[in-house]
């Protein structure tokens, strides 16, 4: 089977928006066959889940994302996943591919460091971290059409933010992942606030390099300082 490659004819935004789409599409491909294994298997992964400060809980760090406790569990985690990941990829294309690492690992490392001691599993980390990093780099940009998405962001996700906290006692998910997810996601949003997409400059502002500046006034400066003393 030949996979049909994008011309150039194809116009830019949409084969922005369909490479947007490959990572999470691949990224959910693999959670749905994980899940299928088990539930044709008879058999549950969550022992390659994150186990906090264990050794044989280390793996999870890599695996935890990829399995899910049961069907439905998988596709409310689904849909946020395809959304925020496609987002992230078309709107920060330059740097989206390493920020999606950064927050994959550091989110579940996390967990690792400092959670409960149980099995920790699902891609809520992920999402948690993906959504803050959108609505935190969107508006620190300053940039209006990332202010927008940080805002839509915000009005269909806002509510997440509830599940990174600990409201009672023997809560049955692992708020401590949504936490580290969030927590990764805001930090990367910071770190990374100069590299990809930017506001432009106004073409009315005008910078000067205070390290190439050499004393000398500006040109519609020079001669005015004169012009007065020949007045006086």
């Amino acid at each position: 089977m030949k996979i049909k490659r994008l011309n150039s004819d194809t116009p830019i935004e949409k084969r922005r928006f369909i490479y947007s789409l490959v990572l999470p599409i691949v990224f959910l491909l693999i959670a749905f066959t994980v899940h299928l294994i088990q539930h044709i298997e008879q058999i549950k992964f969550t022992k390659l889940g994150v186990y906090p400060m264990q050794a044989e809980g280390l793996w999870g760090i890599l695996f935890t994302p990829l399995i899910h406790g049961d069907w439905k569990h998988l596709y409310s985690n689904s849909v946020s996943m395809l959304v925020l990941a496609t987002t992230l990829f078309y709107f920060y294309n330059k740097i989206a591919a390493k920020i999606f690492i950064f927050i994959y690992l550091l989110s579940g490392l996390g967990t690792w460091l400092a959670a409960r001691e149980s099995w920790h599993i699902g891609a809520s980390g992920v999402i948690y971290g993906l959504a803050m990093f959108l609505i935190i780099s969107g508006i620190i940009r300053k940039h209006i059409p990332l202010i927008a998405i940080s805002l839509l962001v915000i009005l269909f996700y806002g509510g997440l933010i509830w599940g990174a906290f600990p409201l009672k006692v023997d809560l049955p998910y692992s708020w401590e992942g949504h936490l580290w997810g969030a927590v990764t996601g805001s930090i990367l949003a910071l770190v990374y606030r100069r590299e990809g997409p930017q506001k432009p400059k106004s073409p009315f502002e005008e910078e000067i390099d205070v390290e190439d500046y050499d004393g000398e006034e500006p040109y519609w400066m020079q001669g005015v300082d004169q012009d007065k003393n020949e007045d006086r």
